[in-house]
């Protein structure tokens, strides 16, 4: 069997920056093993895999290690893979997902010769977080218990500044024996010169993610809480990892909006 696999930057305007992931257009599924073993030779953070439904496609997403619920890098990839060389006509894409009904839609901007211009407006629906005790993981794994801990899909710890962030060097066994799917770490920027509301990393251990490069779905946790502390619906975020990769937001109560930009890198076939 061959299979046609793309691989796409997420939240980049350019190849090497954002977050990789691999795509896989499926006519139907693939056994769940198979999709985990294609996941794992990957060696991405995600592989999403996706087929045609009645109203659109049914997406499903895998670490090397495991099925996740919900990714958005991946999604913002899979939309550009369709929208480049599936139906390339269409505006708006709908997907099933086990996390529920997600949109992709174009947003055209100005042409610039220097980037991609076309970016891809997510909308997920909204997952609030709540105050918890932190635990006792994290304030090991950093060291300090000078920190606001959050919980939704994931823990969420507010630091006190960028710097501390960037700073921030956390014992990745710890984290990997938490119960929920990984840490976000996030602080407000208040650099005056700055163009962004807030700031982030995340560190998935327990699914094969040290740090991912930038987590769309991270932020249908952090745009609620953002909103409700800067008390402004359009919020716009970079999440600090080595690649680096910026989110422009938007807070809709029930839903989240999550945009950015999407780059091709490789297609390839897969022979299995």
């Amino acid at each position: 069997m061959k299979l046609t696999i793309y691989q796409v930057d997420a939240f980049a305007n350019k190849v090497f920056e954002g977050n990789p992931a691999a795509i896989c257009p499926l006519q139907e599924w693939l056994a769940d093993d198979v999709m985990q073993n294609i996941a794992a030779e990957n060696n991405l953070s995600e592989t999403a895999f996706f087929v045609p439904t009645d109203t659109g496609y049914h997406i499903r997403w895998f670490t090397p290690v495991n099925e996740v619920d919900l990714c958005g890098h991946a999604t913002l990839a899979a939309a550009q893979v369709i929208f480049q060389h599936i139906e390339k006509d269409k505006s708006e894409l709908h997907f099933e997902s086990k996390s529920g009904i997600l949109l992709v839609s174009k947003k055209s901007e100005a042409k610039n010769a220097a980037s991609n211009t076309e970016r891809l407006e997510m909308d997920f629906p909204s997952q609030p977080p709540t105050i918890c005790v932190t635990p006792q993981l994290i304030v090991d794994a950093f060291k300090t218990t000078a920190l606001t801990c959050l919980q939704s899909q994931d823990y969420i710890v507010v630091f006190d500044s960028v710097e501390s962030l960037i700073n921030a060097k956390p014992d990745l066994s710890l984290l990997s024996k938490l119960n929920l799917r990984g840490v976000i770490i996030t602080a407000r920027d208040t650099n005056a010169a700055s163009e962004f509301d807030f700031v982030s990393r995340v560190f998935a251990p327990k699914y094969g993610i040290d740090e991912d490069p930038v987590t769309g779905s991270s932020f249908t946790q952090l745009i609620p809480y953002w909103s409700e502390k800067l008390g402004k619906n359009i919020l716009s975020a970079k999440q600090l990892s080595r690649r680096g990769g910026e989110v422009a937001c938007e807070y809709k109560g029930e839903r989240v909006r999550i945009s950015g930009k999407a780059v091709q890198y490789l297609v390839g076939e897969i022979e299995i």
